[in-house]
């Protein structure tokens, strides 16, 4: 007997993008006491940040003369821990539908189904895919000794690592994993198709004194094939500038070729897109169908520009904008926060006590 259809959970607000500016939309919601789904295609929280400069320092966050991409993801999911949203993470969202009753129902190619009053798209410039090497045959160890992501460094204790790549997230696991005193490779090899790099001055400093220090290795070529034993990568082989094809050992090939951001289904939801990006009103972000938002990297408008703390801007703006689909008809007063007891409870934070 076929099952029927699961139905839809129904929601106040969806958001697309679980980075820096989605994080921050939550925050300013449960201001507004809208509570919040996030939805990311990564199985983890921060985008771009999180995923391609963790450790990278970001000096033009108001008020924090220097954080680390990953410091400003943990510290916007304190902030916004009061207001418990929902994550749906490993979820790419396919479809975005406007129905009859002016909600948006919302469907992943995972099977999730959300039902929201407004969605605010964060999702950056797209989701996110790793460029990957593209040698036949070598796609069979992804995910088991090919990784495109760090998911635990212990896992690389006592291996004979390949690292490949040569911007900052190649140079700063390299110079990781060469110098950790726990969970330490037998080895590591940085292998970069030239001896120039789209890093950092520091981090390529650092990686050189490493190599003069013989705690690993700098190899200039590129990928050309491998060898394997009992469906087991054991080593790459690694054409060199020269023309030459040496072997090298390999028990783990991780790989940092960037990330290559995709439009995705979002160029089929009938929004009004100019060059990859959602057009938007910067009155309240709204996009081109009512009750959808854009925030962030995502949207464009004249003197737009692709800052972090420009998103945590569009996403108070958008909140506001959303009040008339979450709340028909109710009247929301302006408060701060500094002063506002009912924001303090919201924020389980304690109100100063007025004197005379």
């Amino acid at each position: 007997m076929a099952q029927a259809p699961q139905a839809p959970q129904e929601i106040d607000a969806a958001i697309i993008g679980a980075g820096p500016v989605g994080l921050f939309q939550v925050f300013e919601l449960g201001l507004l006491e809208i509570k919040a789904h996030v939805i990311d295609a990564l199985p983890i929280v921060g985008g771009q940040p999180a995923e391609l400069y963790p450790d990278k320092p970001i000096y033009d966050i108001p008020g924090i003369p220097m954080c680390s991409g990953l410091g400003l993801i943990e510290a916007l999911q304190q902030q916004i821990a009061p207001f418990a949203p929902t994550f749906h993470l490993g979820h790419e969202v396919s479809t975005l539908q406007p129905q009859p009753d002016g909600r948006l129902l919302l469907e992943s190619a995972q099977g999730l189904k959300l039902l929201a009053k407004a969605v605010f798209i964060a999702a950056g410039v797209g989701a996110f895919q790793p460029r990957r090497i593209t040698v036949p045959g070598i796609e069979a160890f992804e995910g088991r000794q090919l990784l495109y992501r760090v998911p635990s460094a212990a896992q690389f204790a006592g291996q004979q690592l390949v690292i490949v790549g040569g911007g900052d997230s190649a140079l700063d696991w390299a110079a990781h994993f060469a110098s950790q005193p726990e969970h330490r490779p037998a080895s590591v090899v940085l292998l970069h198709r030239r001896d120039g790099f789209q890093a950092t001055p520091a981090a390529v400093a650092r990686m050189r004194a490493l190599c003069e220090a013989q705690q690993m290795q700098f190899m200039v070529g590129q990928v050309a094939g491998f060898d394997a034993e009992n469906d087991r990568l054991r080593a790459v082989r690694v054409m060199g500038p020269d023309g030459v094809t040496r072997t090298l050992a390999a028990d783990v090939l991780l790989a940092f070729l960037g990330m290559s951001p995709k439009l995705g289904p979002i160029a089929d939801w009938q929004i009004d897109i100019e060059r990859k990006q959602l057009v938007v009103n910067t009155e309240t972000y709204g996009t081109s169908v009512p009750g959808i938002f854009a925030v962030g990297d995502i949207n464009t408008y004249p003197g737009k520009k692709k800052l972090i703390l420009c998103g945590f801007h569009e996403a108070t703006l958008a909140a506001y904008g959303a009040l008339p689909f979450v709340y028909p008809g109710k009247d929301v007063f302006f408060q701060y926060t500094t002063t506002s007891p009912r924001l303090h409870a919201m924020l389980g934070v304690a109100t100063p006590d007025k004197k005379g």
